[in-house]
């Protein structure tokens, strides 16, 4: 009897030690959910055309750049974003709220105001939109994430009463550089979200690649969970 309640024992500790490990190596909510967005981490060059006759298009013409990152505080995690030289925003983040495929972005405008937009992401492409407190109209950022060096967003409106958007501007950008393709198990893999990673960070001798600063930052606090991770991701592919 005492052998068989010290195996019991033993097999308790074992299975709650498997499931400890099992549950650190899984995505929080939060980052799983914001995995879709993985194709945004990094540099983007973009030019902006405004709707209308060609002479309209070619005076509303402008370039910016839009910069993505990872941020990460505790179980939390979202995405940044920078507008260099934006004619419309200059910064925001990217939220997954706690109903399923549902995501809030939150932008900086250039006359320093905060609009927020929700919506689903569906198929590539992501719909939030916003009713305007003032006008009633309904405004809808469209991004469509076509490939790794390739997206694009459109600004639309409702007016209050009518069924149709229209659209105001469309902003394509390519990306520097050009993404790795997966044609092996991909060591450049960013280590802590699995981005493209663009630089590198070092544990232990060794070397592993994170695709930005907020990444960088949440691998140098916890390295030993983040590299066990992706050595035991990189040992499953290729058994």
């Amino acid at each position: 009897m005492r052998c068989i309640a010290v195996f019991s024992m033993m097999t308790v500790l074992l299975l709650g030690s498997f499931s400890t490990s099992a549950d650190a190596e899984k995505a929080t909510p939060a980052r799983e959910a914001l995995k879709p967005f993985n194709i945004l981490i990094g540099k983007w060059n973009a030019t902006g055309i405004a709707e209308g006759s060609a002479d309209e298009r070619q005076k509303g013409h402008w370039n910016e750049v839009l910069e993505w990152s990872w941020q990460f505080k505790g179980d939390a995690a979202w995405l940044n974003v920078t507008f260099e030289k934006g004619k419309y925003f200059t910064k925001g983040e990217l939220r997954a709220l706690p109903k399923v495929n549902t995501f809030q972005l939150k932008l900086d405008t250039i006359d320093k105001q905060t609009v927020t937009f929700e919506g689903a992401y569906k198929d590539k492409y992501l719909t939030v939109d916003r009713t305007d407190e003032k006008t009633k109209a309904v405004e809808r950022l469209y991004f469509a994430l076509l490939h790794g060096n390739r997206i694009t967003y459109s600004y639309e409106v409702k007016a209050p009463g009518k069924t149709f958007f229209t659209r105001a501007y469309r902003v394509g950008a390519t990306k520097d550089g050009e993404p790795f393709v997966a044609v092996a198990f991909n060591d450049k893999e960013c280590v802590v979200s699995g981005g493209v990673g663009t630089s590198t960070v070092t544990f232990k001798g060794k070397t592993y690649y994170v695709c930005c600063s907020g990444c960088r930052d949440a691998f140098n606090d916890e390295p030993e969970k983040y590299a066990a991770a992706f050595e035991l991701k990189r040992a499953n592919f290729k058994k």
